[in-house]
């Protein structure tokens, strides 16, 4: 009976990524590959992460068929849960700051974003004021072509109009597109 190895889940975002850490880990640990990904926004590119990480699994365990057994298992998908941690970080701080200021509401540029979900910024934001007490002001800067706005006072200002919204994963997704 061969022994018994400790078992280990490793957290992946792509195949790439997983082929050097599961050769190097899979034959001292019965390791299960754990593919969560709710920052990915874009569902075309999640999975195609997805198949090519299980492509990389399913040829790495033919080949040590003998030898190990590297195990599957996938998260929920949930980008909107991802989004809506993301906004609320900085949302905290603005409820925290707003308090401190005796503010009578706080609200986000965030909502000019043709990206962002207005829905989920509102909550967010409803949530956090009642929790902190303050008031969150829910506009959707979208509406009334805000974000063409931006873009024309942008120009008229001669600002710098950024490609992404910052966060790596958007500066990777730019890069791409």
């Amino acid at each position: 009976m061969p022994e018994e190895k400790p078992t280990l889940l490793l957290l992946t975002c792509c195949g790439p990524c997983a082929t050097a850490c599961v050769e190097r880990t899979a034959f001292d640990y019965d390791v299960t590959v754990f593919y969560y990904n709710p920052n990915i926004t874009d569902s075309e590119e999640y999975y195609l992460r997805k198949e090519n990480l299980e492509k990389f699994l399913r040829l790495f365990n033919e080949e040590y068929k003998d030898r190990t057994l590297v195990h599957y298992l996938e998260g929920r998908y949930e980008p909107e849960k991802y989004l809506e941690r993301t906004a609320m970080l900085r949302y905290e701080e603005a409820a925290r700051v707003a308090k401190a200021r005796n503010a009578d509401y706080w609200t986000s540029t965030m909502s000019v974003s043709p990206h962002k979900n207005y829905d989920i910024l509102t909550k967010t934001g409803e949530e956090l004021a009642a929790e902190s007490g303050t008031c969150y002001l829910p506009i959707d800067f979208k509406k009334k072509n805000g974000f063409g706005r931006s873009v024309e006072l942008s120009k008229k200002y001669g600002l710098y109009r950024q490609r992404f919204c910052g966060c790596d994963y958007a500066r990777y997704a730019n890069a791409k597109g």
